[in-house]
């Protein structure tokens, strides 16, 4: 980790304890900055594309421990199915501390103006999931896997955000469900074939937008 990374890091860290108040507001550096006895320019030129890039850096760093736990736990050995479910869990579980600020960060990506960038962070998000799970699709394929994962997370993750159950069971298995009618999707295509309508037409308006804010497959 680089010093520069360390200290944006340590920036987030800081502005964490206040995103449950505040938000992802253009006053959040400098509180951040504030606590951490710097000034405030200083957090600035870590961030220069303000809260929204704190706030994309949030969901970043989300990701990369999530990434880093299913590496751990020997999520490549399970199967397919078992190693999404693993991820999901352990992207939420890692956000469970910062419930509030996750919660906040919805509020700020529907705002329409920032509409881009949270489906730019929830495409990198369901990626990093297919990629840490062994994902190698470089066709149309690529697309709709994330595509359809993006319903399957989203739908989870505000279920999670509203679950009281000890433990968060009840999200386990809601995403356990919404993991399985993906699957009896994928089997039905695949045993019907043409019969059923191509992935451009069922998932084709999520695909396509997701296509416009993602780099190409490679």
């Amino acid at each position: 980790m680089t010093a520069r990374e360390e200290r944006r890091r340590a920036v987030l860290a800081a502005a964490l304890a206040h995103v449950p108040f505040d938000g992802w507001t253009a006053a959040l550096l400098d509180r951040a900055a504030e606590d951490l006895g710097v000034a405030p320019g200083e957090a600035r030129r870590l961030f220069p594309g303000g809260a929204a890039e704190l706030a994309g850096f949030f969901v970043a760093e989300a990701d990369r421990r999530m990434v880093e736990a299913f590496a751990a736990k020997g999520g490549a050995e399970l199967r397919i199915r078992e190693r999404i479910a693993l991820a999901v869990r352990l992207r939420l579980e890692h956000a469970a501390a910062h419930r509030e600020a996750v919660r906040r960060t919805l509020a700020f990506y529907a705002l329409p103006q920032n509409a881009a960038a949270g489906l730019a962070s929830l495409y990198r998000t369901v990626d990093a999931i297919w990629r840490a799970a062994g994902d190698t699709a470089t066709d149309f394929n690529f697309y709709t896997k994330r595509a359809l994962l993006a319903g399957v997370y989203g739908a989870t993750l505000l279920y999670w955000l509203e679950d009281r159950s000890e433990g968060s069971t009840a999200t386990w298995r809601f995403l356990d469900r919404r993991i399985e009618d993906v699957m009896r999707i994928q089997k039905a295509r695949s045993l019907v074939g043409k019969r059923l309508p191509q992935p451009d037409r069922v998932i084709g308006g999520i695909a396509r937008r997701l296509a416009r804010v993602a780099p190409r497959p490679g």
